[in-house]
């Protein structure tokens, strides 16, 4: 029968060496979570709260019964911590250590399996220890090209989230290459944080946020100060820049359920507005946000009369359109033709619609079906002189495109004619070299007969 004393370490029951040598990481003190460092970890920050981090471990009872480990899986794991996704002892554990540490964690129930424990690996009620090594770490990214990184230094309270439109309160810090720029405490509406020189990514950062939390945004500058960078802050064009940021407070904006049709009629006339003054600017990413919010609010309206169903879908139609020429001022070319054919589906013959979709697909280099947009243009204006210069564009990519292919291949059958002439040339020396293997055998046999035979008789 195993007892508690049968895990060592350093040739000393486990027990003792973390009450020696251990120190309490919990926030509570209450001893639930007990660290030992056995190689320290470079210096630096530690992860903080939402990080990915990824960790090797092993998990061993007190008795030494080893129930998990990574490294025999020969896969680390990851998790996002501090969000619950794992033990809270590993939450708390990994929070307290630096990259390339390793370390033992003596964690107690509450923190660990609980009073249930883990069917055929972990009694009830069971203390266990971890060996934890904290491989890497790095932020969370909100966006899917990584342009804004989120680090929460202090996490926020409740579950709820300011969303498109909120009023929110907020404390700025702004540094770029170490150097603070921006400090101060500001009030705007979310989806239009730039009315109040706010960048893109703090904006977009917000609906993720809870009241109290302090986070760091490393933002790329797409959604910094872009390429015309911040003379007032002293800013270059294209620089990264990093933002601290607490939400003191804010005050949700009604979702679209909460509103009825003329409310959201009435909206839709200010939030168009808005978004053509981002885009008369070239604030595009700003406009786009001010314009979905039209189509999140109708998209699904029908009206009660002929006079609401035709305002609902010019707006839809606007809409739809002003959001794909930004896409196309951003190259975003599949989202260009995601809206288009909104509009078409509305309206199939709309000038604008077609033409903007032709251009997104001659810039995928869908030719064909590029030119099929112009022509359907020219049927609907045959006035249209741009949709005829794009025509020949797209006439003279095609010719182009076949050329290339006839190089290609011509080059390709080349190559193939080129092997097979080898491969031929191959098999004719080696065909040759059995033919005279095989004269050169018989003439040597000839011969041996002949010697063997010996002088004729005369």
């Amino acid at each position: 029968m195993t007892t508690d004393q049968d895990l060592k370490m350093d040739g000393q029951p486990a027990t003792s060496v973390f009450a020696t040598k251990g120190t309490d990481v919990t926030p509570k003190k209450d001893k639930g979570v007990i660290k030992v460092v056995k190689r320290q970890g470079l210096d630096g920050e530690r992860p903080m709260i939402g990080d990915r981090v990824t960790v090797h471990y092993t998990g061993k009872l007190l008795s030494g019964k080893k129930f998990d480990c990574s490294r025999e899986r020969k896969e680390p794991f990851s998790f996002n911590v501090g969000k619950g996704q794992v033990l809270k002892a590993w939450d708390i554990g990994v929070m307290s250590m630096q990259r390339g540490e390793v370390c033992k964690l003596l964690c107690k129930p509450e923190y660990a399996y609980g009073s249930a424990g883990n069917p055929d690996k972990i009694p009830p009620s069971s203390s266990v220890v971890f060996e934890m090594e904290l491989l890497k770490f790095e932020g969370e990214a909100l966006t899917g090209d990584s342009g804004i990184i989120r680090r929460i230094k202090v996490k926020g309270d409740g579950y709820m989230n300011p969303n498109d439109g909120a009023s929110v309160e907020v404390h700025l810090e702004g540094k770029c290459d170490g150097r603070r720029f921006d400090c101060r405490d500001v009030s705007f509406i979310v989806g239009e944080a730039e009315d109040k020189g706010v960048p893109l990514g703090v904006d977009r950062a917000m609906d993720k946020m809870q009241k109290g939390e302090c986070c760091l945004l490393y933002l790329k500058p797409k959604y910094g100060f872009g390429s015309e960078g911040k003379p007032e802050f002293k800013i270059g064009p294209y620089k990264d820049i990093v933002y601290e940021v607490t939400l003191r407070s804010f005050q949700r904006a009604k979702e679209s359920w909460e509103m009825d049709l003329p409310e959201k009629l009435e909206l839709a006339a200010v939030v168009k507005q808005k978004g053509n003054q981002y885009f008369k600017v070239g604030l595009h990413h700003q406009a786009v946000a001010q314009y979905q919010r039209i189509v999140l609010w109708l998209e699904m309206e029908c009206g009660t009369g002929m006079e609401q169903q035709k305002r609902i879908q010019s707006y839809m139609l606007r809409a739809h359109l002003n959001l794909a020429l930004c896409f196309l001022r951003t190259k975003e070319y599949t989202q260009v033709v995601e809206n288009c054919n909104k509009v078409v589906e509305l309206d199939e013959h709309n000038e604008k619609a077609l033409y903007r979709r032709g251009e997104a697909r001659l810039l995928r280099n869908e030719f064909s079906l590029a030119m099929e947009d112009f022509q359907h243009v020219l049927q609907v204006n045959p006035s249209n002189r741009a949709a005829r210069a794009q025509i020949s564009i797209c006439q003279s990519k095609i010719k182009e495109h076949h050329e290339q292919d006839k190089k290609t291949y011509a080059n390709m059958f080349q190559k193939f004619a080129e092997r097979d002439a080898k491969q031929v040339r191959k098999m004719k020396r080696r065909r040759d070299e059995c033919v005279r293997n095989g004269m050169n055998g018989e003439v040597g046999i000839k011969r041996r007969r002949r010697s063997q035979d010996g002088p004729s008789a005369k």
